[in-house]
Parts: structure tokens; C-alpha cells; sequence
């Protein structure tokens, strides 16, 4: 017999956001996706080290594949993704974002450069100029422009469930998705609103 050697061969990583339940459309869905690489209020976190992140940004166009990743490029990317989150929490009903929770999208706009391309069709579009995390992070920018020109950006939500703040598209017909999933963060906060009003009547 053949001597040979056995090689295990690692599974890569599984993430909850690998098979979003409610997602949004291209390119729409690469906000989504960014939001969601951390599960709260205590879960894993895909932007937390360099060799989860790395492959993950790579294939969602937020850097190029020779590009260096730093520390502090991993601290944009967290502060980027929190930005975006509160000014989702304005989508789902809530306030609109801090001063303090917008500058990380408005470091990446003072930053940024964007160039023209033509397709084939002569449709002329606009995309981020540069290989690195905060030159591709201008890209997301162009999404949500585009998005709130055309509609699609007021579907995007978080979860009512203040521990959750999962990014969800919402496909109602009337724009009323309040919840990542009824079965769970739904059902657990009305729950939480039915104890809570009948301990107040039982006072």
C-alpha cells in the first residue's frame, strides 16, 4: 500500500448572514450584508480579525485582493457598519442618527473618490477609485444614493429588538416589517409587552 498523507481539511467558517432570510437586492444587499457581520448583542464577529474579514471583503468588493489590511481599516469597517445601522434604526421608525454616529460615513465621503464608467448599453455609473478598505467603503455610499433615489433604501430595516439590530430587507406591501423574524424576535417582544402590561394591571 501506497503511503500517503492524511490531510484534514478545515470547513470554512459558517456565518448566520451566509443565508440572510430577507434579503435585500443587488447592490443593495452589500449594506445588508456589511451590517451584519456581527450578531448582538454578544455574538461572532466577521470583522473582529484579519483572517475572518479578509476573504469575506475581498468577495464583497470592499478591497482588492493585493490590498493590505490594517487594524485600523478593521476599526473603519466596525464604525462604518454601526453608522449604517443607526441610520437604519431612522428606517424602522426610530431616531435619526447622531452627529457622532454619522462621522464614520462622513470620514468615508471626505476620503473618497469615485470614477465614471459606460457600459455597454451607454449607461454611465459611478464607482469607488482605489484598491484599500477606505477607498472601496465609497462604494456603499454610491449604494445608498442610488437607493434613496429609487425607493428601495427606505425597505432597508433592523429588527425591532433592541438586543437584535438585524439588518432586514422589508417586502410588505405596506412597508410595516418590524421584525428580522416574527418567530423569534417578534414573538419574544410581544411577549415582553404582554407581561409587562399585566403586571402594571395587576398593580
Amino acid at each position: 500500500m501506497d503511503e500517503y498523507d492524511e490531510r484534514v481539511v478545515a470547513e470554512p467558517t459558517r456565518w448566520l448572514a451566509d443565508e440572510e432570510s430577507k434579503p435585500a437586492p443587488e447592490p443593495l444587499l452589500r449594506i445588508q450584508a456589511l451590517v451584519n457581520t456581527v450578531e448582538l448583542p454578544t455574538g461572532p464577529d466577521r470583522l473582529a480579525d484579519p483572517d475572518d474579514a479578509r476573504p469575506w471583503l475581498i468577495d464583497n468588493g470592499l478591497m482588492a485582493a493585493e490590498a493590505y489590511l490594517s487594524d485600523a481599516d478593521l476599526q473603519l469597517l466596525r464604525d462604518v457598519r454601526e453608522a449604517l445601522r443607526a441610520v437604519l434604526v431612522r428606517n424602522s421608525g426610530g431616531p435619526a442618527p447622531t452627529e457622532a454616529q454619522c462621522k464614520p460615513l462622513r470620514t468615508v465621503a471626505a476620503g473618497g473618490v469615485a470614477r465614471a464608467e459606460v457600459d455597454a448599453d451607454g449607461n454611465v455609473g459611478l464607482v469607488a477609485a482605489g484598491d484599500s478598505v477606505p477607498e472601496r467603503l465609497v462604494d456603499l455610499l454610491l449604494i445608498m444614493r442610488d437607493a434613496q433615489r429609487h425607493g428601495s433604501w427606505a425597505r432597508l430595516k433592523v429588527c425591532g429588538n433592541d438586543e437584535c439590530r438585524w439588518a432586514f430587507y422589508d417586502r410588505s406591501r405596506n412597508h410595516g416589517g418590524t421584525w428580522c423574524e416574527m418567530s423569534s424576535c417578534g414573538n419574544k417582544l410581544k411577549n415582553r409587552e404582554f407581561r409587562a402590561r399585566r403586571k402594571k394591571a395587576n398593580r
